[in-house]
């Protein structure tokens, strides 16, 4: 089963209201909904420019560890600069309902077992991508200025790159949101204007395959991401698998070569949509697959890093904004409930969403993987 491919460049190119434009919009918002997921082509994306980032990363994470830790801010809940390997803990290792998920799947669907996988073997590096909020934020931890590392050979590459690829990521991710109100019937700018402030994140992982690179090794346990709308480039290494919503089963993603990007919910998504659109788990694993990369890697690129980069950037609504369900998504929400049963796909517990603003989600799912006190 392959993820839907949605055509930006359709959607950029055409009136918002002609028919292919739509079709493309609603074909969109299913994928969200059915699959949590889905690939989507934009060819103002570069193949080369990823690669670009890629390098840069594997060079940075390939320094001493004392090093990078200069560069990290626990203070902050490590919501800019980097977050060292064993800090970051999968939520699911201890969430109840999200144990309840994995029993409730096949055993030949699960994830790898994270019951005594406690924290991520994972490097992180959070890069703020957002506009300034223009009033004065209840949550100013979460909107804290950059860190540019130190490192005369990274220093003067890191902040051109970091902006050109989170930037090319961020209009990509953007427009997709726009196609999604529409196929949602939604206002069109009603996402992209929620999250106009938001403290969106170039956000770099970074996995030692030197150190853990033995198949089965859990890189990033089984788990959603708590922001809006994820998108990720091309990594250099597979491992990523997701799990669709109305099957259950676990789909390795494979994204095309080329300007092709992998785009997936996030709680504060489900969340606005009352449960129509599920947060979409996944995990990082190393796998066959992974090891052969490896082992070709290390023939044709022996002086690189061993070391894999995922692409990721985290697109988030505005910190002070009022987290509350879409009265009309969620009356679609509990109509596809009864369907959801019916298909045999995988079941979670009955979520109250509860009104919040967005600042204070964030910072509950800070605490419960151990990047807040």
């Amino acid at each position: 089963m392959d993820l839907p491919i949605i055509d930006l460049d359709l959607f950029l190119s055409q009136p918002q209201d002609s028919p292919a434009v739509q079709d493309e919009c609603k074909k969109a918002a299913d994928a969200l909904i059915t699959f949590g997921a889905l690939i989507l082509r934009d060819s103002r994306v570069s193949e080369s420019d990823n690669s670009i980032f890629l390098d840069l990363l594997e060079d940075y994470f390939a320094q001493p560890p004392s090093d990078i830790k200069k560069d990290e801010r626990p203070e902050l809940s490590y919501q800019v600069g980097v977050t060292l390997e064993n800090t970051e803990k999968p939520k699911c290792a201890a969430d109840e309902p999200c144990l309840r998920i994995i029993e409730r799947l096949e055993l030949s669907e699960r994830p790898l077992d994270i019951s005594a996988h406690s924290p991520d073997p994972k490097c992180r590096f959070f890069w703020k991508m957002g506009e300034k909020p223009t009033y004065e934020t209840q949550f100013p931890g979460l909107n804290a200025p950059n860190v540019v590392p130190q490192a005369e050979h990274i220093k003067a590459r890191w902040t051109p790159i970091m902006e050109s690829w989170g930037e090319s990521m961020k209009q990509a991710v953007e427009s997709l949101a726009d196609m999604a109100c529409i196929g949602l019937g939604l206002p069109s700018n009603l996402f992209r204007d929620a999250g106009r402030y938001g403290p969106h994140l170039l956000a770099p992982t970074a996995s030692d395959l030197v150190k853990y690179g033995q198949k089965d090794t859990i890189l990033a346990g089984f788990h959603t991401d708590l922001n809006f709308l994820t998108i990720h480039g091309r990594s250099r290494y597979p491992g990523l698998n997701i799990w669709a919503r109305n099957t259950g089963k676990r789909l390795p993603v494979k994204i095309p070569p080329g300007n092709h990007l992998l785009v997936q919910a996030g709680r504060q998504l489900e969340h606005l949509s009352g449960g129509l659109i599920k947060a979409g788990y996944h995990e990082v694993v190393v796998n066959d697959q992974t090891l052969q990369v490896i082992e070709r890697r290390n023939v044709e690129n022996p002086d690189r890093p061993l070391i894999r980069i995922s692409s990721t950037f985290f697109w988030h609504l505005s910190s002070d904004y009022d987290l509350i369900p879409i009265p009309s998504l969620v009356e679609r929400a509990e109509a596809l409930d009864v369907a959801q049963i019916q298909l045999r796909g995988y079941l979670t517990d009955k979520p109250v969403y509860q009104p919040m603003k967005v600042g204070q989600q964030v910072q509950n799912e800070l605490k419960h993987i151990a990047l807040m006190a």
